[in-house]
Formats: structure tokens, sequence, C-alpha cells
């Protein structure tokens, strides 16, 4: 591949900016512990929405979207695109209550909701659990695209790869805190953006493809095109289509699409200005990341069926590629090495900067875990400021160098996918329920926790070799099914066989962040002189669903313009339109 001087200026000139950022924010970050994790709680919703999107625009998502596409056609993205409704559940429903909660981290929540030796050990360990095993494979999967950009684009090694990225990113991460990964991911979404639809239209262009109408009908992707999998064979369209809308967005725990929010989610709500401004982040993520990016990536994925169908042809082009890194998920990466200069600069840089930020919005998130939800929790209450931020730099360091070792052996985005689902199977709903029901307790997100852990290492790993539970290869939805149920059937029993918690602590949650009173009326009747607030929450409810339609009429009708379906383009556009009106004019009076 030919990068020439313009295409490594233009990289470069990426990376100094990146650099100088982190320095700009260094100061004010270096303050105190709540503006090197909470920007001080003024950030606006537009700052906070783009953060949301550039980080979840990481280098391993175009190469996990090929991945899908390859192997299951347009169709298998409802994998991820069934997260859309919880992400409008969030939208409506629980970011203005964290943002009301005005706890530091997520996981400061568990004292507020809970109380005794079960809250501290949640927090305690959930701290160690997800900022550091949890946060240190999601880094791994976007280390592991990088690995294989850089030696697919750069020729570069693995180590190499990961030495340039980890280290200009934890420079500007510990520098800048959140507020410079918020500006630095300003800068680096409209770079991702237009890298993307730079590349996919270029692509579209190439001698092997011909056109957009020539890809369309191409053998190799004609079959591939469907919004909605083939509904006369159960073993597609309950695994790509059943399993995701019904189950999986509302029983399953995953970074990024945390029923109820969560995460580095959940953190962009905390530093919002206001409620106001919590939603409107949260809302804009959700129409950019489902409706706005997905076709250049689906175009891409679809024209390397084309130029290289098969892994071997993969393996052929990039003979110094190492076996275990190879897949259908490498495919995207390829594609990109028929870019022309300049454009070549352009798309890397815009890659590395999907690589950053996401990186650098995980170490700061995992690190805010370390500091204020174990560090200065249970080890140094006492820590000042200065010291806390000095510990919260110094986690960051750390958590790269753990991400970057696990990366060398990983090989395949696909895979850690389908590993972080199974092990947060079934915890879904607590975390939608305990905002809204007072019977859930501590023991209630502990059996969960445990129980989700140890279904998920009999599947993977024990059931594999003694068969106790047959699963076809063609039903490997049935694990998850059985996780769901396990784990939910446990988390009940735990929660009625144990004492729930005191009335004082579910009063003073009740009366700190005021969800619907629905779920708390056993406890409220017991003191006649607490206001039972119904508040909105079945409008809220409806307005979850007509966001929901509002975005795939927005993500479908760009299909359907692509495929040349004009008509079905205006009515899914004008559906959309219709959606985004009432959004809109809801949006100031749910606050």
């Amino acid at each position: 591949m030919n990068v020439t001087s313009i295409d490594w200026a233009i990289i470069a000139s990426f990376f100094v900016i990146s650099l100088l950022i982190g320095v700009y924010t260094s100061k004010k970050a270096g303050s105190s512990a709540k503006e090197f994790f909470l920007s001080g709680r003024n950030m606006p919703w537009w700052l906070l929405g783009v953060s949301m999107v550039a980080t979840t625009f990481s280098a391993d998502t175009p190469n996990l979207v090929t991945d899908i596409v390859r192997k299951n056609g347009v169709a298998g993205n409802w994998a991820w695109w069934a997260f859309l409704l919880t992400g409008m559940l969030t939208v409506f429903v629980y970011a203005k209550l964290w943002r009301r909660s005005e706890v530091t981290t997520d996981l400061e929540f568990y004292e507020l909701r809970y109380s005794g030796k079960g809250a501290a050990f949640l927090r305690a360990f959930r701290a160690l659990y997800l900022g550091v095993f949890f946060n240190v494979v999601i880094m791994a999967t976007v280390s592991l695209a990088a690995i294989k950009i850089g030696g697919v684009m750069l020729g570069l090694s693995p180590v190499q790869t990961l030495l340039i990225a980890s280290i200009v990113t934890v420079v500007y991460s510990s520098l800048g805190g959140l507020k410079g990964v918020l500006l630095t991911d300003f800068f680096q979404f409209f770079i991702a953006m237009a890298g993307s639809f730079g590349a996919a239209y270029f692509i579209l262009d190439l001698p092997e493809i011909g056109s957009l109408s020539n890809l369309l009908t191409h053998q190799n992707v004609s079959g591939k095109l469907d919004f909605l999998p083939d509904f006369s064979d159960p073993n597609a369209y309950i695994p790509l289509f059943l399993m995701p809308i019904a189950i999986q967005w509302w029983a399953t725990w995953y970074p990024g699409a945390e029923p109820g929010g969560g995460g580095y989610i959940a953190q962009r709500m905390l530093s919002a200005k206001d409620e106001k401004n919590a939603i409107g982040a949260t809302l804009f993520f959700n129409i950019a990341h489902y409706a706005m990016r997905p076709w250049p990536w689906i175009l891409i994925a679809l024209s390397s069926l084309i130029i290289f169908p098969n892994i071997s042809d993969l393996q052929t082009a990039f003979p110094d590629m190492p076996v275990d890194k190879l897949g259908d998920d490498l495919a995207y990466p390829a594609m990109l090495t028929f870019l022309p200069t300049g454009l070549i600069g352009l798309v890397l840089a815009s890659l590395i900067a999907a690589v950053m930020s996401t990186l650098s919005t995980h170490l700061n998130w995992g690190s805010s875990y370390i500091v204020n939800d174990f560090y200065l929790r249970f080890m140094k209450p006492e820590a000042s400021d200065k010291e806390l931020v000095a510990v919260g730099r110094i986690s960051t360091v750390v958590l790269m160098v753990l991400s970057a070792v696990l990366a060398l052996a990983l090989s395949s985005a696909l895979d850690a996918f389908n590993i972080l689902l199974q092990i947060g199977a079934g915890t879904g709903l607590i975390f939608i329920l305990r905002w809204f029901w007072w019977r859930i307790n501590a023991y209630t997100e502990i059996s969960a926790m445990a129980i989700s852990f140890v279904v998920a290492i009999f599947f993977e790993v024990i059931n594999p070799k003694v068969n106790w539970i047959l699963i076809p290869e063609n039903q490997a939805y049935l694990k998850l099914v059985y996780s769901v149920s396990i784990t939910t059937i446990g988390w009940l029993i735990v929660t009625f066989i144990t004492a729930p918690e005191k009335d004082e602590i579910l009063l003073s949650f009740y009366r700190k962040v005021t969800p619907a009173s629905f779920g708390w009326k056993k406890v409220l009747d017991r003191y006649p002189a607490e206001k039972q607030v119904i508040g909105q929450l079945p409008k809220e409810l409806g307005l979850m669903m007509v966001g929901s339609v509002m975005v795939y009429a927005a993500l479908f009708s760009t299909g359907f313009f692509i495929y040349g379906n004009l008509l079905a383009g205006f009515i899914a556009g004008a559906i959309a339109t219709a959606g985004g009106i009432i959004i809109v004019r809801s949006w100031k009076k749910l606050s």
C-alpha cells in the first residue's frame, strides 16, 4: 500500500491536534477529581452526544459490521440494531433519573439505592470487575482492530501498532481528563465520518465494483441485501432477528448499550448541565449511532464480497498477517488499501481517531471506577484531589498496558462481542427495574452477576467438552435463552428470600430521583405523608417507541434510496420526519 508524504502529513496533523487538546485542558482537569472525571457537571448536550457517538465509532465497529454482513447479510445487523430499544429507553426514562442522582459514577448508585455490606461489596467488586476486567476486554477488541488495520494498511507488526496507538492516547487522556476526551472526541468524530463516507464513495467506483447498481446486482451480494432475514427459515430469523428484538436488548448487559444506561453513557449524562442536556445528549447519540453511520460500513462490507469473497483470498492478499488474526472482519481494512493518495491519509486518520476516541473514553471511565469507587471509597477516604488525579493518571496507563497484552491474544471482534453478551445475559432486567421496584436489593444484583458469569462459563467452556446440554450448531442462540432464563429465575428467588432494603434507604432514594411511584406504593403507603409521584412514565414509554420507529425509519429510508426503491424511501423518510417532530416538541417538556 502506497502511503505518501501527503498522507503522513494528514496523520501527523491529527496526532498533533489531539495532543494539543490534552495539553490545553490539563490544568483544569488536574484541579479536582470531579473536573478530571465529570468536567464540572457543566457540559452541553451536543458535545456529550457527539462524544458518545465518537466513542462507539470504534475501529472495531466497522470490522464487526463487516464480519456480520459477510456471514449473515445486512439483516445480521439486528444483533446490534436491536439495542436501539435500550438506547431510547435510556433517553426518555433514565437520562433525567441519572442526572438527578448526582452521583460521580454509576457505581456510586449502589450506595444510594442499597445499604450495608451488600451495597459496599457491589460497589467495590464492580469497580474492579467492570473498571478493569470488562473494560480491558473492550479496549482489547479495539486494539485488535488497530492491529489488523496497522498490519494491512501500513505493514506494521501488532506490537508496533499497539505502541503507536497507546502512547498518544494515554498522553492526552491522562493529561486532559474527561473534558480533554470530550473535546478530542468532537474533533475526531468529524474526521471519522468524513473518512468512512469518503472511503465508501471511492470503493464503489473501483473497476472491480463499477458502480452501486453493479454492486447490488452482483451474484455474491444480491442475496445479502434484505433488511429482514428469511422468515420461512427458523435457523435464520430466530438468531438474526427474533432473539435480538425479543430478548437481547432488555436481558443482556453490554458496554455502551446497558439497559437503563450505565458505564460511559451514564458518565456523560452525569456530566451534563441539567436533565434537558442529559436527555438531548443520549437522543443525539442514538440517532447518529443507528441512523447516520451504518451504511458506509455496510456498502464496504458488501463490496468486499466481490474482491475478497473468501478468507483464503484475504490470506493470499496479505500473507504476512498472522493466521490467528485472519477472519471476515479483516475485509474492512483490506478494502481500504485500494484508496488513493490523500484519501488514504484521511481514512487512516479517521481509523486512528476511532481507535483513540474509544480507548480514551474507556481509560477515563475505567480509571473513574478505580479512583472513586475503590481507592477513595475503600482504601483512602481522606485522599486529596491532587492524589486522586494522580491515581487516575496511573490507572490510565495500567489499563492501557493490560488491554494491549490481551489484544495480542484475541482473533475476532465478533467472538469478543458474543462472549460479552453471554456473560451479561439475564442481568439487564434488574438495571431496568431497580429504579421502579422497591423490592430489588443488593443481593439481587450480586446473585445475578454471579449466576450469569457461572452460566456463561458453563456454556462457553465446559458444555462444549462434556455435552450435558445438547445445543445444535445451528441453534447456538439457545445458549442465550438458557442463560437469561436461569439467571432471571435465580435472581428472582434470591430477591424474595432475602430482606428488602430498609425503608429509610428506599425513601431517601425515592425522594432524590423521584421515579414514577407505581412500583413503590407498598413502601409509600406505609408513610401517608409521602407524595406519590405518578410522573410521565406512560408518556415516556410512548416516546421511546416513537423514537425507535423514527430512527429505524431513517435507517431504512437511507437503505431504500441506496437500493433504488424511491417510493419506500420517501415513505420511510416521511415516517422518520413525523417522529422527529413529535420528539423535538416533547423534549423540553420531559425535564
